[in-house]
Parts: C-alpha cells; sequence; structure tokens
C-alpha cells in the first residue's frame, strides 16, 4: 500500500490532463502521509468544503474556487489545496487528528462505505481526483525493500479516486484532507509483486480520463463500479536509484 507518491510539477499538465487552472506554487515534488498535496472536486460540489462538518455537499460554487472555463461541454472543476491523510469530522481535537492522518491515507475500496474513518465521506459523495505523476511501492522479493516508482506507460499523469474530509476544531481551526482509494492487486499483472510477502496486495484505483466527471458525481451506491485495477500493460515499473527518491525510515509501504 502506497504511502509515497510524485505530485505533478508541469503547470501545463493540470489544465490539459484534468480541466483546471494549476496552483500558484506547485509544491513538493515528493509526498508524504500530512504534507499539503491537491484533489480535484467539481465547483458545484465544492461548497461543501466550507459546509459545517459532515454535512452533505451543496450544489454551491466555493468561495476559493477557480474552476476552468475552457471547457463548456463538462462541468467546471478546482483544485484544492489540502492535507493527504484523512481527517474525519468527528475527531475530537488537533493532536488527535495528527495522530490519526498517516494511517488514514488510504481507504480500501471494499470496506469504504462502512469503515468509521471513511463511512461519512463515502455517504456523503465527498469524492474528489488525487493527479499524480508516479506513486511509490516497495519491491521486498530479494528481502530487502527496494522503492520502485510505478507510473503510466505513456507518462501522462494518473487521476486517482480519493475522498476529502473537512474537520473544525473548536476554537475554529480548520483542516481539509484528503485519502486515496485502493482496489485489491492480488492477481494484477504487475503490482501482485509488492508489498509484504503473505499480506493482500493493493493498488491506488486510477481512473479512465472519460470517467473523471462521472466518478465526482455518481450516486453513493454506483460510485463502487468505478473501482477496478487499472490494466498492467498501462503502467510502468523501474526500481528507484537516486538517494532523495528512497523512501525514509517509517515510511514504508
Amino acid at each position: 500500500m502506497s504511502t509515497h507518491y510524485e505530485t505533478l510539477q508541469q503547470a501545463d499538465a493540470y489544465r490539459e490532463a484534468f480541466a483546471v487552472e494549476p496552483p500558484a506554487a506547485l509544491g513538493e515534488r515528493h509526498l508524504w502521509p500530512r504534507k499539503p498535496g491537491f484533489f480535484i472536486v467539481h465547483a458545484a460540489t465544492a461548497a461543501a468544503l466550507s459546509q459545517a462538518p459532515g454535512a452533505p455537499p451543496e450544489a454551491e460554487a466555493a468561495p476559493d474556487a477557480a474552476p476552468d472555463a475552457t471547457d463548456n461541454a463538462t462541468p467546471a472543476r478546482v483544485l484544492v489545496s489540502a492535507q493527504w491523510g484523512l481527517v474525519p469530522h468527528w475527531v475530537k481535537s488537533a493532536s488527535d487528528a495528527k495522530l490519526r492522518a498517516p494511517k488514514l491515507v488510504n481507504a480500501k475500496s471494499d470496506t469504504a462505505s462502512t469503515g468509521t474513518a471513511f463511512r461519512d465521506a463515502w455517504l456523503n459523495g465527498q469524492r474528489c481526483i488525487v493527479p499524480m505523476a508516479a506513486f511509490y511501492e516497495d519491491d521486498l522479493r530479494s528481502g530487502k525493500a527496494v522503492p520502485t516508482r510505478v507510473a503510466r506507460v505513456d507518462g501522462k499523469p494518473m487521476g486517482v479516486a480519493g475522498l476529502w474530509a473537512r474537520w473544525q476544531g473548536a476554537d475554529g481551526e480548520v483542516i481539509i484532507s484528503y485519502c486515496l482509494l485502493t482496489v485489491n492487486a492480488n492477481n494484477h499483472a504487475l503490482l501482485h509483486r509488492y508489498g509484504q510477502p503473505g499480506s493482500e496486495k493493493s493498488m491506488p484505483a486510477i481512473l479512465n480520463e472519460g470517467a473523471y466527471d462521472a466518478w465526482l458525481t455518481a450516486r453513493p451506491e454506483k460510485a463502487k463500479e468505478f473501482m477496478r485495477q487499472y490494466a498492467a500493460q498501462w503502467l510502468l515499473a523501474n526500481p528507484v536509484e537516486k538517494k532523495a527518491d528512497k523512501v525514509p525510515k517509517g515510511f514504508l509501504g
């Protein structure tokens, strides 16, 4: 299960791949749990980011939204800056949120609708798309963890299905956060090689480009139809050689 992914470092990639305006600052290339990243939602549902915790989204524009206007044929999407590592709205304190977030960077798609941490976000339709260039998995077949970069064969950005949440503390502090949704990869021709031997294998739920808007607007009972493996022949896995790209101690997937 990945706890490290690579963000987009070209502004045009946001426009071309996801029809959103890029952020003013692209941020760090390598993202780890509890670090600031980005997710994408429709402008029509982005207002929920400023609502009370746990409330279902309403069809209003977000105050800070910068919807893309280049394609009038599809609903505008909005890029949101947030913490990677979901903070459920019912968490009692910021210190508790800090402890929980690193453990909630991934949600198994088969239990997201029933698990305590992710259930409300799933049932309220708080779905998002997480843009990334690649994700990292450990290859343990040699007995030693070898960080491996997994990306699309064609080098294009990936849009991974995710869930977002809004937490507000008693003092008014607000944390917008998100997690990646994962699917079982035990029988995946490529991803079954990675992770701990004997454990369940998983991979991010990579969406097909044509399904982005449908994923964001689907009813909760239809959302799981998007939770599918991404074809192995469309992915490329390469061991990491640069020390700067290796997984730091404490963040092995």
